[in-house]
């Protein structure tokens, strides 16, 4: 399945500080998918992950305490 990512609205993570070289979401995407793509290369291919598994890495990513 491809998603539609002509209308996507994309951001950076606000621990990019403004850098270049990171990684890009699209929010705004139905079916409960989350693009990802490489800020450098806008143009380029996006990978697209369901939003619960989305979810989950982004959960071991984050510092436990």
């Amino acid at each position: 399945m491809r998603a539609d990512l002509s209308n996507a609205t994309w951001r950076k993570a606000t621990y990019s500080a403004g850098q270049e070289e990171c990684l890009e979401i699209a929010d705004n995407i139905p079916g409960g998918l989350v693009p990802v793509r490489d800020s450098r290369n806008p143009s380029g291919p996006a990978l697209v992950f369901p939003a619960g598994v989305w979810s989950v890495f982004i959960e071991h990513l984050a510092p436990r305490g």
